[in-house]
């Protein structure tokens, strides 16, 4: 959607005034979701963003070949069907809201070693029989979890919210989470399988696996994967940020494209303003309205490690050397010493020469995203912030690796490394993909410690972008809980 394709009934030029409610910079799926709350409450939305199009890390868009629909951001959305925002937000999973959500036959596969693979179920019995020896240590972890995931995807994902939905598997999930996923999974499990199954959910954090909190990442996953799947949208991650967009159009909202906003001064009259921007891209445009106490605290934000991102048109399927990792939504590839020594490398600014792989082959559950008989892959790595190292060589190296022929299915390929993820979508700081580093320093102070993190000292000014609580993911409780705190002191 352009800004050609907004609804004339709402334009402000046929207002008799031209001050809005609220402004929000930025139509990611954070500020979209800010902004569907804040029209749901009764206030005239204003959302400004710079793309031509809306969605943010959910986009999509035919990168490669006509007839090919690669999503540029996100594509497995656990997270958002677990997630209380979406779920108050109904926006019709079941296809009835233009939203459809739909399942490949097995969340995930973890190619660990060529012919050799771990599957990670929905079914955790499933799991656990094909995990051997580790199966019941995998069930031990994970059932009551599983069970319980929306009181604990709840309780993770909206952490000021006082008391905890679920008390009970919130203190589980901590008691578990705190150790770092290195030392679960030499300890607690016992084979290559389990270990590498286990490492690989964990990795998802994008921090050294020996650190605090990692394990936390895993269990989430885990048993999300378990609780209700790993999910893509039916063509394409898109139809997410259109099923918002279209919601908040028809509650009279705006959005604006192609409209870059450089200082708070450019901004219309507004009783508040939420940002869907990382700390660089606020101190850009609002530093000199911020305390300098405050300021300050957004120049110390760390950004973590970048991603290298190919997207790839096949002519087929991808030939896995394990037939059973056909089904998988989501492929990880590399032994648990390769996952551990990318993370921990790439955090300290330096690159390895066989990384561990996150692929998505999206049309296994989706075929409309290629011609019929044709597939889609996408496939990141781990790198320093900021590399200007092509890493194409390595993925396609490890992807050859589990499945022989790769290459030869290849019709088309289109490279994102950090520089051009960043020049895609700003907030993706150096390639970094979650707002900012998320080791336990930054995870419980995002961008600052308080119970309601996404107020800023400005009267009327909120930050709602994955740099605020709960962090990184197309789950929306940033801008949830932003417009949230926006609508308490608005009263």
């Amino acid at each position: 959607m352009n800004a050609s394709q907004r609804d004339p009934q709402h334009d402000p030029q046929r207002r008799s005034s031209p001050e809005v409610d609220a402004v929000v910079v930025g139509a990611g799926p954070n500020g979209l979701v800010a902004a569907v709350r804040l029209a749901e409450a009764g206030l005239r939305v204003l959302v400004l963003e710079a793309a031509e199009r809306p969605g943010g890390g959910l986009r999509s868009e035919e990168l490669t070949l006509p007839g090919f629909v690669h999503d540029i951001g996100a594509t497995v959305h656990a997270l958002a069907l677990a997630s209380p925002a979406f779920r108050a937000l109904n926006l019709g999973s079941d296809g009835r809201g233009g939203l459809e959500l739909v399942h490949p036959p097995v969340p995930l596969g973890h190619a660990y070693a060529p012919g050799q693979s771990a599957l990670l179920h929905r079914s955790i019995d499933d799991t656990a029989a094909g995990l051997g020896r580790d199966g019941r240590a995998w069930r031990g972890m994970l059932a009551h979890l599983s069970a319980h995931w929306p009181g604990l995807a709840a309780s993770v994902l909206d952490p000021t919210a006082l008391p905890p939905r679920a008390p009970r598997e919130l203190l589980e999930f901590g008691v578990r989470g705190l150790w770092p996923a290195s030392a679960v999974a030499r300890t607690i499990f016992r084979t290559e399988a389990a270990r590498s199954l286990f490492a690989g959910l964990a990795a998802h954090a994008a921090v050294p696996l020996n650190q605090p909190l990692t394990t936390g990442i895993g269990l989430m996953l885990g048993g999300l994967a378990h609780g209700v799947g790993w999910p893509v949208a039916r063509g394409g991650s898109q139809s997410v940020a259109d099923a918002l967009v279209a919601r908040l159009l028809a509650l009279g909202g705006e959005v604006r494209t192609g409209h870059r906003v450089t200082s708070l001064d450019e901004l219309p009259s507004a009783r508040t303003v939420l940002l869907d921007l990382t700390p660089r891209q606020v101190l850009a445009i609002a530093g000199d309205q911020l305390p300098a106490r405050y300021a300050r605290r957004l120049e110390r934000w760390r950004y973590g490690a970048g991603v290298f991102k190919v997207d790839w048109a096949l002519d087929g399927p991808v030939p896995w050397a394990d037939p059973a990792l056909a089904d998988a939504g989501t492929v990880h590839i590399g032994s648990t010493e390769q996952v551990a020594r990318t993370e921990r490398e790439a955090a300290r600014g330096r690159h390895v020469d066989d990384p561990w792989v996150l692929a998505v082959q999206a049309s296994v559950a989706d075929p409309t995203r290629a011609p019929v008989g044709k597939h889609t892959l996408w496939a990141y790595c781990r790198v320093p912030n900021g590399s200007a190292v092509d890493a194409l060589p390595a993925i396609e190296a490890q992807l050859e690796r589990v499945a022989p022929g790769f290459r030869d299915r290849v019709l088309g390929r289109h490279v994102m490394g950090p520089a051009a993820l960043e020049g895609f979508n700003a907030n993706l700081v150096g390639g970094d993909i979650g707002g900012g580093a998320t080791d336990w320093r930054q995870l419980a102070a995002r961008p600052s410690l308080s119970l309601t993190p996404w107020a800023t000292p400005v009267p009327g000014l909120f930050l709602c972008s994955s740099s605020t609580l709960p962090g990184g993911g197309a789950h929306g409780m940033g801008g949830w809980n932003a417009a949230g705190a926006a609508l308490s002191r608005l009263r």
